[in-house]
């Protein structure tokens, strides 16, 4: 096992070279949404439901330069958020761009993941967005922020995956062998812009970089961040489960479900798609990631109960419940929009009547909220169906409260 302490030196150093990620700061909150960064919307990714609370705390563990905290601010107008980093001179930006942007209801702190402990209170929301692979003992890690996570609450991970990182690791491995001094970052940008110029246009790591990551790493911060990072654990399925595992948390599911359906891959040979049924859900993530090896990360959820998940599968349930429009779409108020994952989806008209009324009832109303449409009232005046209710639904573009 490496020193925790040099790997932690180590990495701090490296990010007071380059504060990451380099995102420009602004005199303004920043443009669109990350749904994962949105309470509501994840809650609702989760458990099928708005969440009845909304003043929460959230914790940014690994927050860098502060781009993933600057939204966790503004995306969550009701919540107080903490901040922790362990290099000084990223958390130096990480508070300019929250100072520029007015996200003001922040708290940073120098701090390991390990230390989070010394943080008071529990977190509704803790987010840890391409940390945890780079701590010398990730388990012990997921552990640490583990025991700061509230009841009913929350926990958004990403780490990266092994199969689709494999040219960035023998690239690492290049560029470190080829220096005398590891811990000169500065340097080792300068050998791996060399080695990448050298090598041949046919070159799978040439072309690898080219079709996935050449554009972001235009800026040494984000080439650093890739090549010369002088610490960092890539995961499969397998050993990530053995680390979701060691969390004691429930695991939620991907935050990209479409990837993680078999159907996709083996859905036009029914005899493979009987076998599969005899599978686990951990065996069917692992014949995905092997017969589809472009998984550079995985990104998840993780709870602790009691999150109770609501079930519209009921006509009389759902017809009871309160709807309203998703927090997190772009476009609106159009019939052809991007949904929470930027995706486009054509409303057909009485979609979009639908939509409207679902917008109306949860408008501010002389200072107050007026909540008491249900989705049974609304289809008095907008004939949709209800399966076409749950398709809005399944599509993130409403959310419902139970009556």
């Amino acid at each position: 096992m490496p020193d925790p302490q040099s790997v932690s030196a180590a990495v701090a150093k490296l990010y007071d070279t380059y504060p990451f990620p380099p995102e420009p700061l602004l005199d303004e909150p920043p443009p669109g949404y990350n749904w994962r960064w949105n309470w509501q919307a994840a809650y609702n990714f989760c458990t099928g439901q708005k969440p009845q609370k909304q003043d929460i705390r959230i914790l940014d563990a690994g927050c860098g330069s502060g781009v993933s905290t600057e939204y966790l601010v503004h995306l969550n107008p009701q919540a107080q958020v903490v901040g922790i980093d362990i290099s000084e001179g990223t958390l130096a930006v990480a508070k300019e761009r929250c100072q520029r942007s007015k996200a003001d209801r922040v708290q940073f702190h120098q701090l390991s993941l390990y230390d989070a402990d010394q943080i008071e209170g529990e977190f509704d929301l803790i987010n840890s967005v391409g940390v945890l692979h780079h701590l010398d003992d990730p388990i012990r890690g997921i552990q640490a922020l583990a025991k700061k996570l509230a009841p009913g609450g929350l926990m958004h991970i990403f780490v990266y995956g092994e199969l689709g990182r494999w040219e960035i690791s023998l690239m690492q491995r290049a560029i470190a062998l080829l220096q005398k001094d590891k811990g000169d970052y500065r340097d080792g940008v300068e050998v791996g812009r060399k080695l990448f110029a050298s090598l041949p246009e046919n070159n799978r790591i040439v072309k690898r970089e080219k079709e996935r990551w050449s554009m972001e790493n235009q800026r040494d911060e984000c080439f650093a961040d890739m090549y010369v990072h002088p610490h960092e654990i890539d995961y499969n399925i397998e050993t990530l489960f053995e680390l979701i595992d060691a969390s004691g948390l429930d695991f939620l599911g991907f935050s990209n479900p479409n990837f993680w359906q078999i159907e996709r891959l083996l859905g036009k040979e029914p005899s493979l798609q009987e076998r599969v049924e005899k599978l686990s859900d951990r065996q069917i993530y692992r014949l995905i990631e092997l017969l589809d090896p472009e998984v550079t990360h995985y990104e998840f959820f993780l709870g602790r109960a009691p999150l109770p998940k609501a079930d519209w599968s009921v006509d009389a349930t759902l017809l009871a419940a309160i709807p309203e429009r998703h927090p997190c779409m772009e476009g609106w108020e159009s019939k052809c929009l991007f949904n929470y994952d930027y995706q486009i989806v054509n409303l057909s008209d009485l979609e979009f009547e639908f939509m409207q009324q679902c917008d109306r009832a949860s408008a501010p109303s002389y200072g107050l909220r007026n909540l008491t449409k249900t989705v049974g009232e609304i289809l008095t005046t907008v004939p949709l169906d209800l399966e076409r209710v749950r398709f809005l639904l399944t599509q993130q573009l409403i959310m419902l409260t139970p009556s």
